[in-house]
């Protein structure tokens, strides 16, 4: 699946809550960090969902910022 496929299914579900950029943040580097710099494919995946999750973040920081 797609970044912009994530993008469009994370969202249309509004009910999900969105946590802060800086905490999906320091999930993405402990990711990296265990993983030692090489994603496995499940690696990747998730890698890709918490990106979708933190662009998210930051729209809504943005959004509430205007």
């Amino acid at each position: 699946m797609s970044a912009s496929s994530f993008a469009s299914s994370a969202s249309s579900d509004a009910s999900t809550p969105v946590r802060s950029a800086a905490v999906v943040n320091v999930e993405i580097r402990a990711l990296w960090t265990r993983a030692g710099g090489a994603l496995s494919a499940a690696e990747q995946e998730r890698y890709q969902r918490l990106l979708v999750e933190w662009a998210a973040a930051v729209r809504a920081d943005v959004v509430e910022a205007a």
